[in-house]
């Protein structure tokens, strides 16, 4: 049988990401033996300015996901999504691993499933047998952009199990406890 699966949906910017690391540190808290695999996007800034993203994983580890200013990766023609160029080597390293299945773990934590990730071959079946795993996921998706989803995105949107929740400005506050609340739920039932 399908896992269920929690997504977390929006605009860029409005906290997905910060959701995901709220629900995962109030889980360590209070359940501190649960073990929780899987990774999280981070901004990476200089001043005021986003010049890329790196995956951390849940057990701390971190690397390169896409860059504007690794001149590596454009003389080597890695694909973009707008001005950043994406290490999908370096992504594949750190990620594929984490989303193993192994008998011991309680939930999967993906943020998030998007372009840049999608560019792995890998990834998206990785994904599809964490879905359909008995361990709940925790995912960040992109939102639908002039009436087109992205393919693979698609599939975990419509994954049967699946309960979206779209955040905007005014619900953020109270969504973060109502994921929590649902995480709990869902590894209550494990």
């Amino acid at each position: 049988m399908a896992s269920k699966c929690i997504l977390i949906s929006g605009t860029p910017g409005i906290g997905k990401t910060t959701l995901i690391i709220r629900v995962v540190e109030n889980l360590r808290i209070s359940h501190p033996n649960l073990k929780i695999q899987g990774f999280y996007t981070r901004e990476i800034r200089q001043g005021n300015q986003r010049v890329g993203f790196e995956v951390v994983t849940m057990a701390g580890q971190r690397a390169p996901l896409a860059s504007i200013n690794n001149p590596n990766l454009q003389a080597a023609r890695w694909p973009t999504v707008g001005r950043y160029h994406v290490d999908v080597a370096s992504f594949e390293r750190v990620v594929l691993p984490e989303l193993q299945i192994h008998e011991d773990t309680d939930l999967f934590v993906i943020d998030e499933v998007g372009k840049m990730e999608l560019y792995s071959s890998s990834f998206l079946p990785a994904v599809l047998r964490v879905l359909n795993s008995n361990i709940p996921p925790l995912a960040t998706i992109p939102v639908v952009k002039h009436g087109r989803d992205i393919p693979g995105v698609e599939r975990i949107r419509n994954h049967p199990g699946a309960t979206l929740y779209m955040l905007n400005p005014s619900n953020r506050d109270e969504y973060r406890e109502r994921v929590y609340s649902h995480v709990i739920d869902l590894l209550s039932k494990q």
